[in-house]
């Protein structure tokens, strides 16, 4: 059993434990159930308290039973609310650290509720595409109150005991605890107080039986859903969230239960719903590698240092500087280093202004900051990490120097978008300790994290930088050594299908707005203007010999010729407004593409958006599947964390293998087939990779 039983005089104590978070699997609920009725069967007790063993009271439902039939197994979450609150003897719940989701409705169908100071509550199931679906929605109102309830609901986010306990009427907690360290032996007494109480056989309090009623009724809820539908487009949930807490006020609390659950049993069915508790279990996924195990020794990062002090290396430095890790920045040039230096200070001072980082903060996370000149002042650093221009030259002269004066056991990371790991590594004597980072733009603002193993990368080495990856509040994905690693090279080929749309009669600003209206964040031209046109240009340059029989639309160069770099230059696939970022279709762009579509014979026609969705979404998919046949990619959930991440996809469609096995894979072949056959695309590419094929012939999918 995963949940403990134990006699305390007269107070029996049900102790959770099912670690990390003691989910309330299968195995639990039969030992709540089963610690109920061993509690109501013995004369000598006379009341019973539910807390959690470790670290949580309870954060909900077991992952591991996501989607399976043991979830809706007897007992389910339901029924064993019921026996709580159908227990002849006083129930109270010993609330700490976490109380989420179900572990939040379980206490709500408890007698009493006793809390220590710092836990968090929360019915964060929105945030899976779902309302709450033991009673949460019916009962929260009741407890605290039907605006503070729906706020939480709706949100999803968790909210400190003792702030909930300062609400004037609340009925959430009947007492807190002095302390975390407390809250047991207080539980028991309390237990006791309240067995004594109901000696007399008097009724036990419900929270069911609570009144539930808004002064403003149907026009505070008109209100509500103005509000949550303008922010929650695409979303499902937080409506039917609005909607459900609307039925407390109105239905008698068992019907508003069937509706709560009507609800809840059809929104499990909808895309969002699959794409965001794909995303749940991808984003713990990451940090699980095959041949890696969760015990493996880490170094100890107490210090780093950062070569680059330009936008990349001020990013990553920020990083480290709000996880409390002191760096030392290295550059060149005093210029350049002051100029890196004054970039770090606006950005925080920016945050400080707008009231998201106290003064004491920022004056102390600049204060783990120390510059120099000279590489043998990074000696005693535990973690370098060079963000320097992306060309092997280049790359070589730093790692030079680092292998030189970094002490043994030093990780010597690069923040490399392309290049070959394996060969930066070569540059040492120590390639065990090298590895890539590749933090993308901007680096103290986005999610994602590469970090790139190397052929002779130590297991150790890999385990640390992914447990630094969590440290700095990063998701860590591992990628293994290829051009482009998996991000960069997948948008290779979306790139591509955006040029070739653009020869066969599509332009820019249609193409974008097709991605963009699928959800994606930003369409392959704004995208390149921000990032700068002269990058790509740059690759495929360098490419161009290595990959001769890789096929390009000109007009991407062609447009780079003419100096259109993008936003930094105020001109690129868009015109851009100074100090503006709004694209604004070019005429210029179009007349230009237009001549090189007469020049080059090509014949237009009209592309719906459809195609223009499915070319550049299941470009994405087949050179991902070469990804994870070739092993670059562990798993098929990691790639979709990758551009759920660092590329803008969608949220709520899960990341391009997840849609494509929504979408089904027999489909996605039979178009590829059709796109294969367009005269200006790449008949060659447009073959399904093995994987692909193999699994949309067996009916099985990538997750």
């Amino acid at each position: 059993m995963t949940a403990e039983y134990k006699v305390h005089g007269t107070v029996a104590v049900i102790s959770l434990n099912n670690p990390p978070v003691n989910g309330l699997g299968l195995t639990t609920r039969q030992g709540i159930t089963d610690g109920l009725e061993k509690a109501n069967a013995d004369a000598a007790v006379k009341a019973i308290v539910i807390t959690g063993a470790g670290k949580a009271f309870s954060g909900g439902a077991d992952i591991k039973e996501f989607g399976s039939p043991k979830a809706l197994q007897e007992p389910n979450l339901l029924s064993v609310i019921t026996a709580v609150e159908n227990s002849a003897k006083p129930v109270v719940a010993a609330i700490h650290s976490v109380a989420m989701g179900g572990g939040l409705e379980l206490s709500l169908g408890c007698h009493y509720r006793i809390a220590a100071p710092g836990a968090s509550i929360a019915l964060p199931e929105v945030k899976l595409g779902l309302i709450p679906g033991a009673g949460g929605t019916q009962r929260l109102p009741r407890a605290l109150g039907v605006e503070v309830a729906l706020n939480m609901i709706v949100s999803g986010e968790p909210v400190k005991s003792e702030m909930l306990a300062q609400i004037p009427g609340q009925k959430l907690f009947d007492k807190m605890a002095a302390s975390p360290e407390s809250l047991a032996e207080e539980a028991v007494a309390f237990a006791n107080e309240v067995a004594t109480k109901h000696a007399d056989g008097s009724a036990l309090p419900l929270v069911r039986n609570l009144p539930c009623k808004h002064p403003l009724g149907d026009a505070y809820f008109q209100f509500a859903r103005n509000m949550v539908g303008g922010m929650s487009k695409n979303y499902p949930a937080p409506l039917k969230c609005v909607e459900a807490v609307e039925a407390a006020t109105k239905k008698k609390f068992a019907d508003g239960m069937l509706f709560e659950r009507e609800i809840f049993i059809n929104l499990m069915w909808t895309p969002e719903c699959r794409a965001l508790r794909h995303l749940f279990v991808a984003e713990r996924a990451c940090s699980k590698i095959p041949d890696v195990p969760e015990d493996t020794p880490k170094r100890d990062i107490k210090s780093l240092a950062v070569i680059g002090a330009g936008t990349m290396g001020g990013g990553i430095t920020m990083n480290f500087l709000n996880a409390g890790i002191p760096v030392k920045m290295l550059e060149m040039k005093q210029e350049a280093l002051d100029r890196g230096v004054a970039t770090i200070r606006k950005n925080y001072e920016a945050q400080v202004k707008k009231g998201k980082l106290k003064q004491d903060k920022y004056e102390q996370r600049m204060s783990l900051l120390t510059t120099t000149l000279n590489y043998a002042d990074l000696k005693d650093a535990d973690m370098v990490i060079e963000a320097v221009f992306e060309e092997m030259g280049v790359k070589e002269a730093v790692f030079k120097q680092l292998d030189a004066v970094m002490k043994p056991g030093a990780i010597l990371a690069s923040n490399t978008s392309t290049l070959d790991v394996d060969k930066i590594a070569a540059f040492t004597s120590r390639p065990q300790d090298v590895i890539g980072t590749h933090f993308f733009s901007p680096a103290n603002v986005m999610k994602l994290l590469e970090v790139v193993r190397g052929a002779k990368t130590g297991k150790d080495v890999l385990a640390t930088v992914m447990a630094i990856g969590k440290k700095i509040k990063k998701t860590s994905v591992v990628s293994g050594v290829c051009d482009g690693f998996i991000g960069n090279r997948m948008i290779e080929q979306y790139s591509r299908q955006a040029g070739f749309l653009l020869d066969e009669g599509c332009t820019p600003a249609q193409v974008d707005k097709a991605i963009e209206k699928f959800g994606f964040a930003m369409g392959p031209f704004r995208m390149g203007d921000l990032a700068g046109n002269d990058i790509g240009w740059a690759i495929r340059k360098r490419r161009a010999s290595e990959r001769a029989d890789m096929k390009y639309s000109k007009t991407a160069d062609l447009l780079c010729e003419l100096g259109r770099f993008g936003q930094k230059t105020g001109a690129g696939w868009y015109d851009y407004q100074a100090g503006k970022r709004d694209a604004i279709p070019s005429q210029l762009v179009v007349d230009m593409i237009d001549k090189y579509r007469k020049d080059s014979g090509f014949t237009t026609r009209k592309i719906s958006d459809e195609e223009i969705v499915q070319r550049l979404v299941y470009s994405l998919v087949n050179e991902a599947a070469r990804i994870l046949e070739e092993g670059i990619a562990s798993k098929a959930s990691d790639i979709d964390m990758v551009y759920l991440t660092g590329y803008g996809f969608p949220i709520y469609r899960g990341g391009p293998m997840h849609y494509v096995d929504q979408v089904g894979l027999f489909n996605v072949v039979q178009s590829m087939k059709r796109f294969a056959q367009n005269p200006r695309d790449d008949a060659a590419f447009w073959q399904p990779a093995p994987l692909l094929a193999k699994l949309a012939a067996e009916g099985k999918t990538f997750t």
